[in-house]
């Protein structure tokens, strides 16, 4: 079997251009659902844009990549991750927000490192997601070991719990993504992924759930969006994470 082989160099032209698209621009996505949520100001915002960033907190990037198992990515996949990130910032104009350590603060002075995610599946292409998480949004995550006697109960109550007390501060209307299942990371990490998901759940089960939850949102909220995963029979993990409205992010397939 044949390996297909992709420069770190063009990871780092794909990072670059998809950081600096999704600060600039709203996917059509995004761009439909906002128009069905009604606010004309909104809008209005968006389509006066397009030369400046859609907000001015540029964010953390989350830099998500599918990795086909026959392809190998010759030069340090982290290392051409930062190298895009990096130039984002410099050619986009974008701000810095990354600090070294937690505690002294000192800014890297050009947002990275980014937070890197790698999945492997099949066939022999990339797929690079960008997504600049601004801290408005992400401040207002939260993650509950729930016990299974909680139950749907227990997890409807914290999801909605979770979105009103975000809302004040996560520019509004949010996208919720909920993980359920895995362990106390797994749950965090499906949480973020169904923010980005597009289009219904394919489990009627979870299709009906989150119908019910955005009823009870929806004043608020574009989608709310459920992700799953096997867990252990002891616990019950729920996670629960925001996107605000311009919910920017990017893809392209190496």
């Amino acid at each position: 079997m044949s390996v297909r082989e992709i420069d770190a160099a063009r990871l780092a032209d794909a990072v670059a251009r998809l950081y600096v698209s999704a600060c600039l621009h709203l996917s059509p996505y995004v761009e439909e659902k906002l128009r069905d949520f009604g606010n004309p100001y909104i809008i209005e915002n968006f389509e006066t844009n397009g030369a400046i960033p859609l907000c001015q907190d540029t964010g953390m990037a989350a830099v998500y990549l599918e990795v086909g198992q026959d392809v190998h990515i010759t030069g340090s996949i982290p290392d051409a991750v930062d190298e895009g990130v990096r130039r984002a910032v410099r050619d986009g104009y974008l701000r810095a927000s990354i600090v070294t350590d937690p505690l002294r603060r000192t800014n890297t002075g050009d947002n990275t490192p980014a937070c890197l995610y790698t999945d492997i599946v099949p066939g022999d292409r990339v797929k690079v997601t960008v997504v600049p998480r601004g801290f408005g949004c992400e401040n207002k995550a939260r993650i509950a070991m729930l016990a299974p006697a909680d139950g749907l109960e227990g997890v409807k109550a914290f999801v909605l719990e979770t979105a009103r007390l975000a809302v004040p501060d996560a520019c509004p209307p949010v996208t919720i993504g909920v993980g359920l299942g895995g362990n106390f990371d797994r749950a965090a990490y499906l949480s973020k992924k169904a923010v980005l998901r597009q289009g219904p759940n394919p489990d009627p089960f979870y299709g009906a759930l989150e119908a019910e939850l955005y009823k009870a949102t929806k004043k608020f909220s574009l989608a709310v969006n459920i992700l799953t995963a096997p867990t252990h029979i002891a616990g019950l993990p729920c996670a629960v994470s925001i996107g605000c409205h311009s919910l920017r992010c990017a893809s392209e397939v190496l």
